[in-house]
C-alpha cells in the first residue's frame, strides 16, 4: 500500500500525508520559520531559531526502512512534519516525534501522523516506539496517552520518557475508529448546514442546469446567503452575482459546481480562496464517460483534497437538507419531499429526481438527501459516519449501485444499525472481483456482506420505499406473531399466506374477519381488541368496500378507526385499505403482499436487534508470531492451533508401504491429486487397509487409474465429510466460506459465505447456513457433530486468513465433524502478493 494518503482532519476538512522528499528543504526551511519559539522549544529543547545545511540535509533524505518521515501537506505548504528513526541496527526500536505549525495545532494532526508512522514502522519490523517529551508539552503528552496504546512513563532528567509497543489493540482500533466516525461527520455536516453557498454555472438567461440548482437553493426558502459566481453579468436570478466567490466575503462552506468540466478547475480554486469545506459537482463528463473522463476526475479530487474540501459526485443530482432552520435544495429535483426523520442516499444521480418524486408520493418524510454520482469521494459510508449521531435522522435509506470499500460499509452499517435501522437495495451482482471466485447465486457475495451487519437488505426501489414508511411511523415489532382483521375473507386468505412466505406466524385465534357489513365501530373494536392483545406482535389490517364506492355506514370513518389504533404507537400495524386516505402516520400499500413483505423484513431486522453483538473471543493456542508464511501449510496452521491429520506422499508401492509401516495400520490410501484427494465416489480413496496386502491392492488400483502419486495417511474416525475455504478478494479482502462435502453440495454451490475475521455469531451462522447443515445436527436419528468444534476451527481460519494478506486462497478439505469432535484430514494454502485490504491500517480517504 502506498504512504501517501488524503486524510481528514478534526474538523472535517481533507489535507495530505506524504513521505518526505529531498526537494522538500525550502519548504521545511520556511515551515521552521512559522514556528514559534515556544513550539521550536517544545520540539528541540532549545531555542534552534534556524535549521543548520547539515540537519536539514538529514531530516529531508530518510531511507524509509530504518528512518522515515511524513509531511501533511495542503497545497506546497507543510503544516507538520513526524519522524521515527531506529535504535540502532536491526532494533526492534524507535524513536518518534512530530511538530505541527502553531496555526494548525489542535486539529488532530498529531494522531494522524501516529497512526501513519507506526503503521509504517511495522512494516520494517519495528515494534515500539519510544519518544522524549518535556512535562510542559501537554499537547504531545495527550496525543500519546489518549491513542490506546500502553504508554509506560518514566521522568528522569526534567523529561518525560515515553515507551510502548506499537502493535494494534482493542483499544487503539476502538479508537481510531471513534475519530474517523468524528471527523467523517463533520465533514459532511459543513455540506449539509452551510452559512453560504457558492453556485458556479448559473446563466443570466435562467437557462441550464446551474441556473435551475440556483432557482431551487433560492426558492426552496435557504435563509443562508446565496453567491452566484459570473463571469460577466451583475445579477443571476434577481441576486447579486460576484466574478469570483472571495469578492462576495461570505463565509461560504458549499460550492455548487455546475460548469463545464474544462471549467471545473477553475471552480474549486476560487471555492478553495474563498473558504469552502466542500464541493457538489453536478457537471458530467468525467470518469462515466471513458478513460480520460477518469483522469480528469482523479485530477478534480487530488486539487480538492489539496485544498481541504470534500467532493459530492462528480455527475450527480446534488444535495439537501429539510430541516427548517437550513431548508437547502440544492438539487435538480425542483420539489423535495416534506420534511422528516429519514435520511436517503442514492448513487445514482439520473435516477435521483425519480426517487425524490416517489418519496414525496408516499408521503416519506425526509432528513437529508444525498446523491453521489460518480462517488469520486463522499459515499455512502460518510452519510452512515454522519446519520449515526444526527438528532435529525431516524432511519436511512440507501441506493447502492456499486461497493467500493464493502468491508467498511459492513463495519459502519453493523455499528449504525444498533442504533437505527438501516435498509439498503443494492445491485444483485457481486463487487469487483468476486465474480468466478465464489460458488453459487451471484446475489451470495452481496446477501452475505449484508447478513452480518444488520442492514435491512431489499431488491427494490419500491421495496426500500415500502420498508421506509414502515420504519418511519410505526415501532419495531417485539417479535414475529402477526394478528390478521379485516373484512373480507379473501384478503385475508392472501395475508396468511404472505405471513408464511415472509417468515411470520399467525397469532392463535386470527385471522379475525369482521362481517363485509360491519360499520366502524365494529371495525375499531376488533382492532382495538388485537393491539393489546399479549398474543400479538403486529397487525395485519385488510379492508375492502363491499361495493365499489359503497359503504356500509356511509357517515363512519373507518379510516380514523385504524389511525388510532396504528397511531397509538404500541404494536407495528400495516394496511391495505382499499378505501380513502389513510392518515400520515398510517404506512399503507396498494396490496396486502407488500405490507406483509416489508413487515416481515422489518421482523427480521427486529429479531437481529434483539441478539447480541458478535464477539471476536480469545483463541487458545494461537501464536502469530510463530506462524510462517512460506513453510509447510501445516505448521502455519499450527501456529492457529489447527492440527492437521500427516499424511506422507509416495510414488511407488514401495514407499507407500514404508509409510504404512511407519504410521501404523490400518491406514488409507488417496490419489494425490488436488482435485480427487476426497473423492471417494469416484474411486480416488482406499480406506481401512489392514496390512501390506491390502496396501499393495489399493495402490494398484489407484495406479492404474490415477497416476503413481499417492498419500498415507493414518485412518480416523469417520464422520460428516465438510468443507473450509478461504478467497481472497479485492473488494471484501479475506472471505471464509463453510460447507458440507459430497458431489451434491459442490454441484449446488452449497457453501456460506463470511468476510474475515469473524465473530462468534458469524462462525456459527456458517455452520448453520448451508442447506445441507441437517446432516450436521442428528438427520435421521444419527448423533448431531461437535458444533462448537467446527465454530471454533472456522474462528481460527477467519483470523489466520484475516492477519495474513499474503494467503490468498486456503482450502481445509475434508473435514471430518463426529460427536466428540472434529479432524481436518488435508490442508492446501496459496501464497502470493499481499492483496489488498480495504478498512484496514491507518485512516485515509477511500471512495466506498
Amino acid at each position: 500500500m502506498t504512504r501517501e494518503a488524503d486524510v481528514l482532519l478534526s474538523d472535517g476538512s481533507a489535507v495530505h500525508l506524504r513521505p518526505i522528499r529531498p526537494e522538500d528543504a525550502p519548504a521545511i526551511v520556511e515551515f521552521h520559520s512559522r514556528m514559534s519559539d515556544r513550539t521550536r522549544y517544545l520540539r528541540y529543547f532549545s531555542p534552534y531559531p534556524r535549521i543548520p545545511e547539515r540537519d536539514l540535509a538529514r531530516f529531508v533524505n530518510v531511507d524509509h526502512h530504518d528512518r522515515e518521515a511524513f509531511v501533511i501537506v495542503s497545497g506546497p505548504r507543510i503544516m507538520a512534519v513526524g519522524r521515527y528513526e531506529r535504535l540502532g541496527p536491526e532494533s526492534p526500536e524507535a524513536e518518534v516525534a512530530f511538530v505541527v505549525e502553531d496555526a494548525h495545532q489542535g486539529r488532530g494532526i498529531g494522531s494522524v501522523l501516529l497512526e501513519h508512522l507506526a503503521d509504517a514502522a511495522r512494516e520494517n519490523g519495528i515494534t515500539r516506539f519510544v519518544a522524549e517529551v518535556l512535562p510542559q508539552n501537554g499537547g504531545m503528552l495527550r496525543v500519546f496517552s489518549d491513542f490506546g496504546y500502553q504508554v509506560q512513563r518514566r521522568y528522569a532528567d526534567g523529561v518525560v520518557h515515553l515507551g510502548f509497543p506499537i502493535a494494534p489493540t482493542e483499544k487503539s482500533r476502538e479508537v481510531q475508529e471513534s475519530r474517523e466516525q468524528r471527523t467523517e461527520s463533520r465533514s459532511i455536516a459543513r455540506l449539509l448546514h452551510p452559512r453560504a453557498v457558492a453556485v458556479y454555472g448559473a446563466s443570466a438567461s435562467g437557462q441550464g442546469i446551474g441556473a435551475a440548482i440556483l432557482g431551487h437553493i433560492r426558492d426552496g426558502g435557504y435563509p443562508g446567503t446565496i453567491v452566484p459566481v459570473h463571469r460577466s453579468a451583475e445579477r443571476v436570478a434577481g441576486l447579486p452575482a460576484y466574478r469570483s466567490a472571495v469578492e462576495a466575503r461570505a463565509e461560504v462552506d458549499l460550492a455548487l459546481i455546475a460548469v463545464p468540466p474544462e471549467g471545473v478547475a477553475e471552480a474549486v480554486a476560487d471555492a478553495a480562496a474563498a473558504g469552502a469545506g466542500g464541493l457538489v459537482v453536478v457537471s458530467a463528463g468525467f470518469a462515466e464517460s471513458g478513460v480520460e473522463g477518469a483522469l480528469a476526475q482523479r485530477a478534480l479530487i487530488d486539487a480538492a483534497h489539496a485544498a481541504g474540501l470534500r467532493v459530492v459526485g462528480p455527475n450527480c443530482l446534488g444535495i439537501a437538507n429539510t430541516d427548517p432552520a437550513v431548508r437547502l435544495n440544492a438539487t435538480l429535483a425542483p420539489r423535495l419531499p416534506a420534511a422528516g426523520r429519514v435520511g436517503f442516499f442514492s448513487q445514482s444521480g439520473a435516477l435521483g429526481v425519480a426517487l425524490l418524486a416517489e418519496a414525496d408520493r408516499r408521503g416519506l418524510g425526509l432528513s437529508s438527501f444525498v446523491s453521489a454520482g460518480n462517488r469520486a469521494d463522499v459515499s455512502g459510508n460518510d452519510l452512515l459516519q454522519y446519520w449515526q449521531d444526527d438528532p435529525g435522522t431516524d432511519a436511512v435509506l440507501l441506493y447502492l449501485e456499486t461497493f467500493g470499500n464493502p468491508r467498511k460499509f459492513a463495519r459502519l452499517a453493523r455499528r449504525m444499525s444498533r442504533v437505527k435501522p438501516v435498509v439498503a437495495v443494492a445491485s444483485a451482482t457481486r463487487p469487483a472481483g468476486l465474480a468466478g471466485d465464489l460458488p453459487g447465486p451471484d446475489t451470495r457475495a452481496v446477501t452475505a456482506l449484508f447478513a452480518r451487519s444488520g442492514v435491512i437488505r431489499v431488491d427494490t426501489v419500491a421495496e426500500m420505499f415500502d420498508v421506509g414508511l414502515l420504519l418511519a411511523h410505526q415501532p419495531l415489532p417485539a417479535g414475529r406473531r402477526v394478528a390478521i382483521v379485516g373484512n373480507s375473507s379473501a384478503l385475508s386468505s392472501l395475508a396468511v399466506a404472505a405471513c408464511r412466505a415472509n417468515g411470520l406466524t399467525v397469532a392463535d385465534g386470527y385471522p379475525r374477519d369482521i362481517s363485509p357489513q360491519a360499520g366502524a365501530h365494529d371495525f375499531a373494536d376488533a382492532l382495538a381488541d388485537a393491539a393489546v392483545d399479549e398474543r400479538v406482535d403486529a397487525l395485519v389490517v385488510v379492508f375492502a368496500p363491499p361495493l365499489p364506492g359503497q359503504l356500509p355506514d356511509e357517515d363512519a370513518d373507518f379510516t380514523a378507526a385504524l389511525g388510532s389504533v396504528a397511531m397509538a404507537g404500541e404494536k407495528p400495524t400495516v394496511a391495505t385499505f382499499l378505501l380513502g386516505t389513510m392518515p400520515d402516520r398510517v404506512p399503507a400499500y396498494p396490496s396486502v403482499e407488500e405490507a406483509v413483505r416489508a413487515l416481515g423484513r422489518v421482523a427480521g431486522y427486529a429479531d437481529w436487534l434483539r441478539l447480541p453483538p458478535g464477539v471476536m473471543p480469545a483463541l487458545s493456542g494461537v501464536d502469530p508470531s510463530a506462524a510462517d508464511i512460506d513453510g509447510p501449510p501445516a505448521e502455519l496452521l499450527a501456529a492457529y492451533g489447527i492440527k492437521v491429520e500427516p499424511s506422507t506422499s509416495a510414488t511407488s508401492i514401495d514407499e507407500a508401504l514404508a509409510a504404512a509401516d511407519a504410521l501404523g495400520y490400518p491406514v488409507a490410501l488417496k490419489a494425490a491429486g488436488g482435485a480427487l484427494r476426497h473423492r471417494i465416489d469416484l474411486g480416488a480413496v482406499r480406506l481401512a487397509l489392514a496390512d501390506e496386502d491390502d496396501v499393495r491392492a489399493a495402490y494398484r488400483e489407484l495406479e492404474s487409474a490415477f497416476g503413481p502419486h499417492v498419500l498415507v495417511q493414518s485412518m480416523v474416525p469417520p464422520g460428516v465429510a465438510c468443507t473450509i475455504e478461504v478467497v481472497e478478494d479485492p473488494a471484501f479482502g479475506p472471505v471464509v466460506g463453510f460447507g458440507l462435502g459430497g458431489v451434491a453440495s459442490e454441484l449446488l454451490g452449497d457453501l456460506a459465505w463470511r468476510a474475515a475475521p469473524l465473530t462468534d455469531r458469524a462462525a456459527a451462522a456458517l455452520v448453520d447456513e448451508p442447506r445441507a447443515a441437517p446432516l450436521l445436527h442428528g438427520y435421521r436419528g444419527s448423533a448431531p457433530v461437535d458444533r462448537e468444534a467446527l465454530v471454533d476451527l472456522l474462528l481460527r481460519v477467519g483470523r489466520l486468513a484475516d492477519e495474513h494478506p499474503r494467503v490468498r486462497a486456503l482450502s481445509l478439505n475434508p473435514v471430518l465433524a463426529r460427536p466428540d469432535g472434529i479432524t481436518v484430514l488435508h490442508a492446501s494454502v496459496e501464497i502470493g502478493a499481499a492483496g489488498a485490504r480495504p478498512d484496514t491500517g491507518p485512516r485515509r480517504l477511500h471512495s466506498a
